[in-house]
């Protein structure tokens, strides 16, 4: 007697299986993704701008730095050419703008996610024989082993 009834039809058997297919992995795909950005956290700083301006007796490189990435980024060192900057050297002066601590101290220069920082490296002419035309890569070394470069030629 129930033999020639049918519970559902096959097609809408087949939607109802899609839809639920799909908002399960809509739901994952949620989850994973909440838990995948608790651990990928990573430091990114760009050097947004570099001004170079001749003095008298040197020139003013100003490096504008900015934070992109999602962790805290902590600059520890700065380099010109590879050299490191020495900061009883008195042909190189580092002065941070806008930062909370300086290169020159044990933390270094800390920078929180999205944050932006001002650095002002002073080179005077005398030093390593420098002269207008000369292109210095400045790289910035952090705490989490990066390296952050720019290129600047002296005017």
């Amino acid at each position: 007697m129930f033999k020639n009834r049918k519970a559902v039809s096959p097609v809408i058997a087949t939607v109802i299986l899609v839809a639920v297919a799909i908002t399960i992995s809509v739901a994952v795909a949620y989850w994973m993704g909440g838990i995948s950005s608790q651990y990928t956290k990573f430091e990114k700083v760009e050097v947004s701008s570099a001004v170079c301006q001749a003095d008298t007796g040197g020139w003013n490189i100003t490096l504008k730095l900015k934070n992109t990435g999602t962790a805290q980024a902590t600059l520890k060192n700065v380099f010109i050419n590879d050299f490191e900057v020495i900061y009883d050297d008195s042909a190189i002066a580092v002065v941070p703008g806008q930062a909370v601590a300086d290169f020159s101290s044990t933390t270094g220069l800390s920078m929180s996610s999205g944050a932006n920082a001002t650095v002002i490296l002073y080179i005077s002419n005398t030093y390593k024989s420098y002269s207008a035309g000369t292109t210095l890569n400045v790289k910035f070394h952090s705490a989490g082993g990066m390296d952050y470069l720019k290129l600047i030629e002296l005017v």
